[in-house]
């Protein structure tokens, strides 16, 4: 297939460079130069149907169709079988024919026609893969690899054949779309030409077709003008072209409207039935990568994961038993890993709407069958009619927390309240077609579901739990929640206001002879518009309060952060034990969505979707939700709500609201927050809202698993702030270049630089002191176990002068000698504005501790004293600074190497025991007993956490695993992999 693309691209720049070519073959007769009619077909159709949705094109620069195709299974169905809904991928009871190829359709059956062409229809569910398979062979046959038997292919779409207001021939029809095939002889309909004729009606659900005679008049002319609707008909009916062969595809609500004698062969179109057809699918989507190893490699663990999640039948996998739902798999694990700042702007909330808008776009929900020109009236939006039944449906569950729903509500909330047959109508073909494309049968055995009903009814869940929440977000941003206040005021203001302009007419007209102020009391009557308009506006802040209320919900706080959640539901748990929610799942989703929804581009894509979100809507919840979140942010959150704050400006993507919010936020803590590349994304895109004197007085990215890949993302944010967290991530020498160039950056403030538990080695170290003679903001620098050594002490201590502002410095737990700790301290003294040097935790002797702190005078100036922290001791006393030292070792003992920690208190223990026998005094043996006793604890709390490490047993989940696999998260298995050598704490 590839080959044949490449020879047809060819042909392609041969074809376009024809006006200038030499003027040696202007020599050959025009009419042996003449190009093909059909080879401009083939050429033109191959350019047309390669043309990919720009939602397609978000997995890469070298996604190509003949690269993303993976065929659906397709079977042929007997007459009485073709109503059978989509068999669930889990039933045992194997297909009652062997799969069939698209070749395949057009092999004649035992009941065809000798001189008759065959009328094949190729039916599936919403999103089986009717239009992809479509598109794979209309660009198959132009390269000529599949239905090589027919000279010409014809592909309509229903959905323009419908709009055609004026009749038109078959001819006129053809020429319209196809001016190279105006008046060709093989649609001339003389002899058996038209056997070589391939026609291809796209959608025919959308194309009101009526077989009896008296409403379609016969016709065998192909010049003769028609309807197109009635075009068609004669096409199936064989007395228009007989020889002339027909696909058409349509759904399975409209099986019927094609009579079965006018059919020779039905096929369905039944998805992907096994997880390997949905591995390549993935593939194809998330292997798109060329020439960046580490993103192939963390896609490829990305595609196993989900395999393996699909593998365990849940419901995932009855989910991706459609292919428009693996895509939606793809694209959200695209969005959370592979976001990049050279692509377009991409939120969670565009890529729902984006699905919708490739399986639902344009399309109205109607039954008339026998008209082809419908007037607006009869016309109901399809996604419209989503929203307000499984819209309703799914807010209900969100605002009771549940997933899970009987039968018995699903008939209450979507067919509970039609009445007329034009409403049965519409209901039974949006059962048929919509309904179990967003709901699927619960696979999942629930200890709760004898207690939420009878054990014989029959429960269904959304296909995607994110689902539920986005058609939730959107009943509520639509307005469709009205109270029964507002219902009522609505139609009582609109009669009132249309009467009221009537009846002040008149009264107008009478005051002029009768001057009665009575007539006053008529104005009245203008009050109840402004009434209704106040309600509206209080329903509209409602929903600004309803965002924030779901948004900061006080039993949600402890959970992942939404991003993650998002991440579980596709992976799965490979690792430690999932979080345990105390009262359900959450909907944390539910709130970013509504905040998504009203993003100018979302609210174009709903627009197309027959779903209007006025502008003065927006503005009036804008204003109000900005009010509700200043209001919020006054109280403190946890790491993983900040992150969703972020996560929820960024999906809104308003600057302006950004910035208002940001005004009041002077710190953000993500600590321990599993940063990726989306989230450190947000977190710059976020802060890059507010004005150029905007900057945060604290940052704190501790525990965050960031690499150097992530802090260059982090550029942007990184500027605006003052005190700079960074401990225990995966920064290396490579970082510190970056570090470097932050410190002397014209723009950044940074104050204070925490790098603790980073492998910067030496020569990270030096490239960052190549900035301190350019800094003067740097006051308080922590080097904590960055593996600095006594190389880097040196260094340190020679070029610590030049950084004049600096006031405090960590460098404990270093390997430091007594030789560089010295040189250490004594450049310290001699600084001007150093107070305190840490150096705790590393290879001191014992009169290397004694000598520092009596080093640290400064004889030159009496009274200034740099505060050494080296030991909980000085000889034979306690030293002043015991208490910060155990404060920093019990803080991070945790994170730090279990056995050099031991070893260094035990150090401390005989230190003090040592010096609390010096003592003759009481109250200071009490003393020492005191600090003793914080020095035991700790190793108490150390010697815990080495047991409880050592007793974790995984084998079981390498065993889960494929070789190579090590029993990690999904998340932090993606940074091992990104960051070669990297140990995950």
């Amino acid at each position: 297939m590839i080959g044949a693309h490449r020879r047809l691209c060819q042909l392609l720049t041969v074809w376009r460079r024809g006006p200038n070519t030499s003027l040696s073959i202007r020599t050959v007769s025009s009419a042996s130069s003449a190009p093909d009619p059909l080879d401009i077909h083939k050429k033109k159709l191959f350019l047309w149907f390669s043309h990919l949705p720009k939602e397609e094109k978000q997995f890469g620069g070298s996604f190509r169709p003949e690269t993303m195709h993976v065929d659906p299974l397709i079977l042929e169905r007997r007459e009485e079988e073709r109503s059978g809904l989509l068999n669930s991928p889990f039933q045992s009871s194997s297909p009652s024919s062997p799969p069939m190829t698209v070749e395949q359709l057009f092999h004649h059956t035992d009941a065809w026609t000798p001189d008759l062409g065959m009328n094949v229809l190729l039916y599936g569910a919403v999103g089986s893969g009717k239009d992809t398979v479509v598109r794979k062979l209309v660009l198959d046959w132009c390269c000529g690899t599949t239905l090589t038997q027919f000279k010409l292919l014809l592909p309509f779409s229903c959905k323009d054949l419908s709009q055609l207001s004026k009749a038109a021939s078959l001819r006129e029809i053809v020429g319209r779309k196809y001016l190279h095939l105006r008046n060709h002889p093989l649609l001339s309909g003389n002899e058996d030409q038209a056997k070589e004729v391939l026609f291809l009606f796209n959608g025919m659900e959308k194309m009101h077709l009526d077989f009896r005679i008296g409403s379609t008049e016969l016709c065998s002319d192909p010049g003769e003008a028609l309807p197109a609707a009635g075009v068609v008909v004669n096409l199936l009916r064989k007395y228009l072209l007989p020889e002339a062969s027909i696909l058409v595809t349509t759904r399975l609500s409209a099986l019927d409207r094609i009579p079965s004698k006018y059919v020779s062969r039905y096929a369905q179109i039944c998805g992907f039935s096994d997880p390997d057809h949905q591995r390549a699918y993935f593939s194809s989507r998330l292997l798109q990568q060329t020439g960046m190893n580490a993103s192939n490699r963390e896609a490829e663990v990305l595609v196993e994961q989900l395999y393996l999640n699909i593998q365990k039948k849940g419901q995932l996998a009855a989910a991706c038993f459609l292919p428009s739902y693996c895509w939606l798999a793809c694209a959200t694990l695209h969005f959370l890993h592979f976001t990049s700042t050279q692509a377009p702007v991409c939120t969670l909330t565009g890529i729902y709407t984006s699905f919708l808008t490739l399986n639902f776009g344009g399309e109205v929900l109607d039954s008339k069958t026998g008209k082809s020109v419908l007037s607006q009236e009869q016309h109901i939006s399809l996604m419209l009619y989503v929203v307000r039944t499984l819209g309703k449906l799914a807010f209900d569950g969100v605002t009771y927390k549940r997933r899970i729903f009987s039968e018995r509500e699903l008939e209450q909330w979507i067919g509970g309240k039609t009445k007329t047959d034009e409403e049965l109508r519409l209901l039974a073909i949006f059962q048929t077609d919509v309904l179990n494309f967003f709901l699927e049968p619960c696979l999942e055995n629930d200890k709760h579901l004898s207690e939420l009903g009878e054990d014989d009814d029959r429960w269904y869940v959304f296909a995607v739990p994110a689902m539920q929440e986005y058609l939730a977000a959107l009943y509520v941003v639509l307005g469709e929640n009205k109270s029964a206040l507002e219902l009522l005021s609505k139609e009582f203001s609109a009669a009132i206001g249309q009467a009221s302009d009537d009846v002040n007419a008149l009264f107008n007209i009478l005051s002029k002879f009768i001057p009665l102020r009575i007539f006053a009391v008529f104005n009245l009557l203008k009050l109840f518009p402004k009434f209704f308009e106040k309600i509206s506006r209080h329903n509209k802040g409602k929903i600004a309060w309803t965002m924030t209320a779901a948004m900061f919900r006080l039993e949600d706080s402890n959970n992942d952060d939404v991003l993650e959640q998002v991440e579980q539901n596709l992976l799965g748990s490979h690792g430690p034990a999932p979080q345990k929610y105390s009262k359900g799942r959450p909907f944390e989703l539910y709130p970013i969505f509504m905040g998504g929804l009203l993003h100018y581009g979302n609210r174009v894509l709903l627009q197309q979707l027959g779903c209007n979100i006025q502008s003065s809507t927006v503005a009036q919840i804008t204003r109000t939700l900005r009010k509700y979140l200043v209001k919020e942010l006054s109280k403190p959150l946890p790491p993983d709500e900040q992150m969703d704050l972020l996560v929820l400006l960024y999906e809104i993507q308003n600057p302006r609201l950004t910035a208002e919010v940001l005004s009041s936020i002077r710190s953000i803590c993500l600590a321990s927050v599993c940063m990726t590349s989306l989230k450190c994304f947000i977190l710059s895109s976020v802060l890059s809202c507010t004005n150029t004197s905007y900057c945060l007085d604290k940052l704190d990215l501790s525990s965050c698993l960031l690499n150097h890949g992530l802090l260059q993302m982090l550029w942007p944010a990184l500027k605006r702030v003052r005190q700079l967290n960074l401990q225990f991530n995966s920064l290396g020498p490579d970082s510190s270049i970056l570090l470097r160039d932050l410190l002397i950056e014209p723009k950044a403030s940074v104050s204070s630089l925490q790098l603790c538990g980073n492998p910067l080695q030496g020569s990270g170290c030096s490239s960052l002191l190549e900035a301190l003679p350019e800094n003067q903001t740097l006051q308080h620098l922590s080097l904590v176990h960055t593996s600095l050594g006594d190389h880097g002490a040196q260094l340190l201590a020679t070029r610590l002068q030049q950084l004049s502002g600096l006031q405090e410095l960590n460098v404990a737990y270093n390997n430091i000698g007594d030789e560089a700790a010295v040189a250490l301290v004594e450049a310290c003294r001699d600084h001007l504005n150093i107070h305190t040097v840490h150096l705790y935790l590393n290879s001191l002797s014992d009169a290397g501790k004694k000598s520092l702190c009596v080093r640290g005078e400064n004889k030159k100036k009496k009274g200034q004293r740099v505060r050494v922290l080296a030991s909980v001791t000085e000889g034979s006393d306690i030293s002043e600074e015991w208490h910060p030292i155990l404060s920093m070792i019990q803080e991070n003992a945790s994170t730090w190497d279990s056995k050099h920690v031991k070893d260094q208190l035990e150090v401390f223990l005989r230190d003090l025991e040592w010096g609390r026998q010096q003592q003759p005094s009481f109250w200071k043996r009490l003393h020492f007993r005191k600090v003793e006793r914080g020095v035991r604890k700790i190793m108490q709390m150390v010697e815990e956490d080495t047991a409880s490490k050592g007793n974790t047993n995984s084998s079981f989940l390498d065993s889960c695993l494929p070789e190579g696999f090590t029993s990690t998260s999904s998340r932090r298995l993606a940074v091992e992999l990104a960051v070669p050598n990297l140990t995950v704490r």
